[in-house]
């Protein structure tokens, strides 16, 4: 998929921190976190999908890395919707 248009018109980058999501505004942001370690990434929802059955979300490859999921490939995760990505540092 790299380089290949998306949903919102951008161009995939395996190495941004972005994410399908079936039913969030594109161009909005969302908080992904993996729930077996707590690790979490703020992903840029720039396509639609996932289109397997019973996965909520697909991130890229850089948003995989920081969650841990590269070997694996799947996890169980909680998605928050994000309205302000400039705003997490002052809420953390």
């Amino acid at each position: 998929h790299q380089g290949k248009r998306t949903a919102d018109g951008e161009r995939f980058d395996m190495h941004a921190l972005t994410a399908a999501h079936p039913k969030l505004p594109l161009g909005s942001y969302a908080r992904v976190t993996l729930l077996s370690s707590g690790k979490s990434v703020v992903v840029h929802i720039t396509d639609r999908g996932p289109y397997k059955a019973h996965r909520i979300i697909d991130v890229s490859r850089a948003a995989a890395a920081q969650l841990g999921l590269l070997k694996r490939g799947v996890g169980e995760v909680a998605v928050q919707p994000i309205a302000r990505p400039d705003l997490l540092a002052s809420a953390e």
